[in-house]
């Protein structure tokens, strides 16, 4: 009996100093995998960007740095992985062990997609391809929630978990979802089409039949555009995309168009004199655009000679256009002053086939010697 307990104890003593050896080898093991990360990461990362660095292209750069903190570490996993691995573990446990390490592979992976998908990328290619920056940054979400998805996915099945119907199941719950909430879903793609095709933008002046105004927030349910009256209106994106817009901002010039009338009486060299004067004074005028200028003797008015003005202001602003036009309209009242003639206002003559008979009266009255006295006078 004593040698039988004496056996088990040296045995016992035995595998304990073996699974002693094991684990300070396995210390060991990951000690050195913590050493080469601190190598990594003051030598070998550094040599490595700054030779990036030196290509023409930023990509290498923004995926050296997408990748810097998983690659840290990775190195640690493939520590712990390896120390574990040296110690005598049962197949079940090693099993566990290649399970684990290929989800964090998986993980790593994921974190670096995540990574790259950061704002700061897509600002870049935004900047690259003139995309506008909440359509980066929205992009940017979209694509950080599917990396996320796609990694717990294979995670799960990884583990020897079936995602059919877990993915049938979320398939009909995103349709009642999207059912339920189909207005915003159209409100969020009129965004995007108002964000990729560019309507308008930040500042710009708009008008359309629910709105006018400067645009202040453009976001993927609805735009808000401060009115002149100082009212912040909010549209939702999908009224929007679905009606006629007018950017007054992206006018390269502004028209001027009117119609102005003179007199009857005028002569005709002195219509044609202003008509030439006015041409003349507007294609020479430093703030008035040069492409369309047209000063022409229109029509015959119902109450006037009708000479029909259409240019252009260089300015688009509203004020100096106010400006540009008040000192037009100035000049050419100094050309009609110039030349003696008058503009025309609206009037009508009425005139009778036979006399009243009110006014034949009077004048029957008035030569009889009859009446009360007064004068007649005829009727204007």
């Amino acid at each position: 009996m004593g040698e039988t307990v004496a056996l088990w104890v040296t045995s016992a003593v035995t595998t304990l100093e073996a699974l002693g050896r094991d684990i300070a080898v396995a210390a060991i093991i990951f000690l050195a995998f913590l050493l080469l990360r601190r190598l990594f990461t003051r030598f070998v990362f550094k040599i490595i960007l700054s030779l990036s660095s030196k290509t023409k292209t930023e990509v290498d750069d923004n995926i050296l740095l997408a990748f810097e903190n998983p690659f840290r570490a990775l190195i640690v996993i493939i520590g712990i992985y390896a120390s574990l691995a040296y110690l005598p573990l049962t197949d079940y446990q090693n099993l566990l062990l290649a399970k684990f390490f290929r989800s964090a592979l998986i993980v790593l992976i994921a974190w670096g997609v995540y990574n790259l998908a950061d704002n700061y990328s897509f600002k870049t290619i935004g900047k690259k391809f003139t995309l506008d920056q909440t359509l980066t940054s929205f992009l940017s979400r979209v694509l950080k929630f599917v990396i996320i998805v796609l990694a717990v996915s294979v995670i799960v099945q990884e583990w020897g978990y079936d995602i059919d119907g877990l993915i049938a199941g979320l398939g009909l719950g995103g349709l009642a979802v999207a059912l339920a909430a189909r207005d915003t879903l159209a409100n969020i793609f009129g965004g995007v089409v108002i964000i990729a095709d560019k309507p308008f933008a930040v500042g710009d002046w708009i008008y359309t039949p629910s709105v006018e105004g400067t645009v202040e927030e453009v976001s993927f349910r609805s735009t808000k555009v401060r009115t002149f009256a100082n009212a912040l209106v909010t549209v939702p994106n999908s009224d929007l995309v679905n009606q006629p817009i007018t950017n007054w901002s992206r006018m390269k010039k502004r028209r001027i168009t009117f119609h102005l009338g003179v007199t009857y009486s005028t002569p005709q060299d002195k219509l044609k004199k202003c008509v030439q004067t006015i041409r003349s004074m507007l294609e020479t005028h430093p703030a008035i655009h040069q492409e369309t200028i047209f000063v022409r003797f229109d029509r015959f008015g119902d109450s006037s000679l009708d000479i029909f003005l259409y240019f252009f202001t260089n300015t688009t602003v509203w004020s100096e256009y106010l400006a540009v036009k008040e000192e037009i309209n100035f000049k050419i009242l100094e050309i009609l002053e110039q030349e003696g003639v008058s503009v025309a206002f609206p009037s009508r003559s009425i005139y009778f086939e036979t006399p009243l008979q009110y006014d034949s009266d009077r004048q029957n009255s008035a030569s009889t010697g009859q009446g009360d006295g007064e004068p007649a006078s005829p009727v204007r």
